[in-house]
């Protein structure tokens, strides 16, 4: 199987270039982070005439996430236990998303930003994480697992551009490298790094100042899976053509190929 994981940064902006795609990519299950729209928005149709199942869970313009699959989609579940809320009325946000899809478990992940170090939304990116683990644990026991999509954390310094830019920002700081790190610990192994090592091996660059052109990005989008899948994987690759030309999201999809068990 080919699987992938792609924060799309609106899924309505992106249609057209995430339809094209997985069909030139021969893509058999699709997670999409970043989705940025409700349920009723949500381009279900587009999938389905190309032959994708799909399952979405998002309520605003904010958040969203969704899984893209041709190899089967059940047991559908949006949103983990014990996941922390956010807003002014506080409730669960649109972040998580689970299906099996031949045969794994696929968990299509958004995982907060942070903003900034200081910020309340800092120490909820940090307790969503610490509930992430807790939950990622327990998955183990239910077979083949992936944890997958943009982690909004670039867990070691050849993963920026500039540890001198990025030092008193968010992304990079020892709590969020530390959380990311409790995930790993939770029993999950980064499957792509092994095969692609940095440094200048980027998922995400920003819109702003050329960084793309500039080659001045971040490595934030991450496929984790379970001992008993990561052995199954047999190669890798981030895509980073996708982030080229007109319409581009931010971020270039993640693939990884994965072998019958």
């Amino acid at each position: 199987m080919r699987i992938a994981t792609w924060n799309v940064n609106s899924i309505r902006s992106r249609i057209e270039r995430v339809i094209p795609w997985l069909e030139r990519s021969d893509i058999d299950v699709l997670a999409l982070q970043e989705t940025k729209a409700r349920d009723d928005q949500f381009p279900f149709f587009r999938f389905e005439e190309i032959g994708y199942e799909v399952a979405h869970h998002g309520y605003d313009q904010w958040n969203g996430v969704a899984i893209a699959s041709r190899v089967g989609l059940s047991e559908v579940e949006a949103g983990f236990a014990g996941a922390p809320v956010w807003g002014d009325a506080p409730s669960p946000e649109a972040r998580h998303l689970a299906a099996t899809c031949g045969g794994i478990r696929v968990n299509s992940l958004y995982v907060p930003n942070g903003r900034q170090l200081l910020d309340p939304h800092m120490d909820y990116k940090i307790e969503w994480l610490s509930r992430l683990r807790d939950a990622a644990a327990g998955w183990r026991a239910h077979g083949p697992t992936l944890l997958m999509g943009d982690w909004n954390i670039a867990p070691h310094d050849e993963d920026v551009w500039a540890m001198e830019f990025y030092e008193d920002k968010s992304h990079v700081s020892p709590r969020e490298r530390a959380a990311f790190a409790a995930v790993l610990e939770a029993g999950y192994h980064d499957v792509v790094r092994p095969l692609h090592p940095g440094p200048k091996v980027y998922t995400y660059w920003d819109y702003q100042q050329l960084r793309f052109q500039k080659g001045r990005g971040m490595r934030i989008d991450f496929v984790l899976a379970t001992p008993d899948l990561a052995e199954r994987v047999t190669d890798a690759f981030i895509d980073r053509e996708e982030r080229k030309g007109k319409g581009a999201s931010d971020h270039a999809p993640v693939v990884v190929e994965v072998r019958d068990a």
